[in-house]
């Protein structure tokens, strides 16, 4: 006797799913959770200042970029970026980005280049100071100088201009500033700048002194300083990222979606037919922005990491799309003896299985990168789980139903040549049996499933 292997399906052979019944119902959902994901942005326009939770790479911030040296030693090192990453986070810094980056530089002209593995902070801040800060700082100020008569004390990015009767020297206001909050810094005076915020106006008597603090650079130098242990940090390159080089960054991520939508229907044009194209783009619009949508009511970060993960999410679901098209292609022209609403439902049941199986093996994946990644990996893997979910809803629920109305619409002719011309004994034959071959026709259709 044989033992037959035991396969376990994941859905029974021939499942006759009824999708097409149910694709007014899904539609009217679909286009519901989009008004509410549109709205979302309204709202947090409204509450938080803002549509979306921007990253650096769009609404402008600082670039640091630091190298690691053993503790007085010459020698570069590398340090974790998870480790960076918990230092700025424990500090109560917000908003930030922590990446590696690499570069080849010439220490010695004799000598061959040496790799610095070196480490990039991105942060939505332009000023070491915080509103807060400079608050404390300034009440410190009027505090511990009240027999000075300070006038007027404002501050202008990292400097404060501060207007008395009475000279305060650059040494005594250090530790002042050091006590309102932990992180202020105070530059020293060059000889130039003592002589004139030492030296009293003529005209009003008044001394006029401006005091500047170390930027973010050093702040954050500082910082991982005491808590690295036997290194070094070095500063090797600081600058700001303004705002308009984000707003163009955020125009440029638009036009990509846009431009992607339309290369997706010329696509699907040329590879099928046009009444293919509006069902897939229909789909891909509804995905970016349900994605979008759940970035906004999540507040979750935006960067250009997360335009990517939406780009993928597209791509994945006009493939997902597309395989479900190919498949009623090849069903209309096997399956002619049926309407297009039976072979819309025969090509998703046999297609469901895989669909399924791609979809969780994808999401899976991805899921693990979103549980266990940081940084823009976090943010790639975020986009790509919500985008699998409504990329695989959208290629069965929109894509083919907005495809069955443009066919009943405006490709349900009259019948093809072939029968009505038929012969008139092939007529009257199948006129006496018409109704046994509809019966067997219908019994035929019964989808094979793709296990």
């Amino acid at each position: 006797m044989t033992d037959h292997h035991k396969f376990r399906y994941l859905l029974p052979p021939g499942n006759n799913f009824n999708f097409v019944s149910k694709f007014k119902a899904w539609i009217v959902v679909s286009i519901l959770l989009m008004i509410v994901a549109i709205g979302s942005l309204f709202v947090n326009k409204a509450v938080r200042g803002d549509y979306m939770n921007w990253t650096t790479d769009f609404k402008g911030g600082t670039d640091i970029i630091y190298a690691f040296k053993t503790k007085g030693g010459a020698s570069y090192t590398k340090v974790d970026s998870g480790k960076v990453r918990d230092i700025l986070s424990n500090a109560g810094e917000k908003g930030f980005d922590v990446s590696d980056i690499g570069w080849e530089e010439k220490t010695d002209p004799n000598a061959p280049a040496v790799h610095i593995d070196g480490m990039l902070i991105r942060t939505p801040r332009f000023s070491a100071l915080r509103p807060e800060d400079e608050i404390a700082a300034v009440a410190e100020l009027r505090k511990k100088f009240a027999d000075r008569d300070i006038l007027t004390a404002t501050w202008s990015g990292d400097r404060l201009f501060v207007t008395s009767k009475k000279p305060i020297k650059n040494a005594e206001a250090g530790p002042v500033f050091k006590a309102a909050a932990a992180n202020l810094e105070l530059k020293p005076w060059t000889d130039k700048e003592r002589e004139r915020y030492e030296t009293q106006d003529q005209t009003s008597g008044e001394y006029s002194q401006q005091f500047g603090m170390w930027g973010l650079d050093r702040q954050f130098q500082q910082l991982l300083q005491s808590k690295l242990d036997n290194t070094d940090v070095l500063v090797s390159q600081s600058y700001g990222v303004g705002a308009k080089a984000g707003d163009k960054l955020r125009d440029d991520a638009a036009k990509s979606i846009i431009y992607s939508i339309f290369l997706i229907m010329l696509y699907l044009a040329f590879r099928f037919d046009i009444r293919y194209a509006p069902g897939a783009a229909f789909a891909t619009i509804h995905d970016a922005i349900m994605v979008i949508g759940v970035f906004s009511v999540t507040w979750t970060e935006v960067s250009l990491t997360s335009v990517a993960g939406l780009l993928t999410v597209m791509g994945y679901s006009v493939n997902d799309t597309v395989i479900v098209f190919d498949r009623i292609r090849e069903n209309q022209a096997k399956l002619k003896d049926k309407k297009i609403e039976r072979i819309i439902d025969i090509s998703i049941n046999e297609m469901l299985v895989r669909t399924i199986l791609t979809s969780s093996t994808v999401f899976a994946t991805t899921l693990i990168m979103n549980i266990f990644g940081t940084g823009v990996v976090k943010e790639f893997a975020f986009a790509m789980n919500v985008g699998v979910i409504v990329g695989t809803y959208s290629s069965i629920f929109l894509a083919a139903p907005l495809f069955m109305w443009i066919s009943r619409k405006y490709y349900s002719g009259p019948a093809p040549a072939r029968r009505r011309y038929a012969p008139i004994e092939s007529a009257s034959s199948n006129a006496s049996t018409g109704s046994n071959a509809s019966d067997a026709s219908d019994a035929s259709d019964a989808p094979a499933s793709d296990e």
